[in-house]
């Protein structure tokens, strides 16, 4: 995977950084290749790979189901999960100190990943999501928790327009005393989407304010819509 930790250095992390601040949002397009989107599909039937699976409607989710992964993780998620965590970091550092929240996160993924583990918090959370004609997702966030890193990321693996039709990935941004903002985004298979978790700071007149936000998946018109999400905190469940 060395390749790939080479293509995660190489990225404008400065660019996504400017996103992130600026939307809550960043996507890293063409990030993967097919094959390697293929190779993540193919192993969804491979129950030895996960250690749960969830069927949405049951929990009022929406209409679909998502498997989470055993540890060891699959070597392509650890490399992304372990290497853009850093460039991530400092971003939700950023956040917590604009919005004066108590904490700061290490820069080594493993170091937080044992404050994760101080906590109870020993479960993996990186998942691979399934939709078919109907299929949606609810408006949530992926805390897991009492610990949780406000950012995380989505790989696309079908391709809109071929793959399935609908299914955009949206986002809800809760702007205080005001109605909410949708952002409607349509990742191509491939890309990387970089989001917040539950929040932004958002500069006000005098300080910055929080702005919560949620995310989900509308409707899937027809096919089949493949994604996986790397969450960077562990779970206790």
């Amino acid at each position: 995977m060395t390749d790939l930790a080479e293509r995660i250095k190489n990225t404008d992390w400065q660019s996504i950084t400017d996103s992130m601040h600026k939307n809550g949002y960043a996507i890293l397009s063409n990030f993967l290749s097919d094959d390697e989107c293929n190779q993540l599909t193919s192993g969804y039937n491979q129950s030895e790979l996960y250690r749960k699976t969830v069927i949405m409607a049951r929990h009022r989710f929406g209409l679909g189901e998502y498997k989470y992964f055993n540890y060891p993780l699959p070597e392509l998620l650890q490399t992304l999960r372990t290497h853009i965590y850093p460039y991530l970091a400092p971003i939700a550092n950023t956040w917590f100190k604009a919005l004066n929240i108590e904490g700061s996160f290490p820069l080594e993924h493993d170091i937080f990943l044992q404050q994760c583990h101080s906590k109870n918090q020993l479960k993996a959370t990186a998942l691979i999501l399934k939709y078919e004609e109907g299929g949606f997702n609810t408006l949530h966030q992926d805390l897991y928790g009492e610990l949780y890193f406000p950012i995380q990321i989505v790989l696309m693996l079908s391709e809109p327009g071929q793959d399935f039709t609908g299914g955009e990935f949206v986002l809800t941004q809760q702007v205080p005393r005001a109605q909410s903002k949708a952002i409607v985004l349509k990742p191509k298979k491939g890309d990387i989407l970089i989001f917040t978790t539950n929040f932004k700071p958002e500069k006000g007149a005098k300080r910055y304010y929080r702005v919560n936000m949620k995310h989900g998946v509308s409707e899937v018109k027809t096919g089949k819509r493949f994604a996986l999400g790397i969450i960077f905190h562990d779970a206790e469940h």
